[in-house]
């Protein structure tokens, strides 16, 4: 195999991966209804995908299909671990927990943060008395969530996350990630 084949290989993988994490994007920016920037992916992914796949097709060998497979491969996981950084979404989190002075300190110390909670009494397994909080938060925000259940001293709560397309009024946010 010669220089340019190998740098031809290198080249169908790094654009291949380029236009998957595009096609990610793409996907994950529909999936919340982001479209504006949508248009301009699908625009310079069909660009780059009409001119690799025609490199594959006219390559000798199995080596351009490989190395169009890990393309798309490697592009699949950084467009996700690029999308878990950017944590797109709003969560609404129930958090249950059976002793009642935590979950007053969870959602003292939650309000003190910045968010709205409720709080309820439920019932729990076999009708005990169980207390939930409720809070909306942005999903980017879900480790200062996190973080208050360790200063409070709460491990593993039972948890209930649900992403949500939508809300109407006003999502408090926390005022950690506005001063930093």
């Amino acid at each position: 195999m010669n220089t340019s084949i190998i740098m031809a290989l290198i080249g169908l993988f790094l654009v291949t991966a380029f236009t998957n994490v595009l096609a990610t994007l793409k996907t994950i920016l529909m999936s919340k209804k982001i479209m504006n920037p949508v248009y301009l992916l699908v625009f310079a992914d069909a660009m780059i995908f009409a001119t690799t796949i025609s490199k594959v097709t006219s390559g000798d060998g199995i080596q351009f299909t490989i190395a169009y497979a890990l393309g798309r491969t490697a592009g699949t996981y950084i467009g996700g671990k690029i999308e878990d950084r950017m944590a797109l979404g709003i969560l609404e989190v129930d958090i249950f927990l059976n002793n009642r002075d935590k979950v007053y300190e969870i959602s003292r110390r939650l309000r003190e943060t910045g968010y709205t909670v409720n709080n309820f009494l439920v019932g729990g397994n076999n009708e005990e008395k169980r207390y939930q909080i409720e809070v909306v938060i942005k999903r980017k925000e879900f480790k200062i969530l996190e973080s208050i259940f360790e200063e409070c001293g709460v491990e593993n709560p039972t948890l209930k996350v649900k992403t949500l397309n939508k809300v109407d009024g006003k999502i408090t946010t926390t005022r950690i990630l506005k001063e930093s």
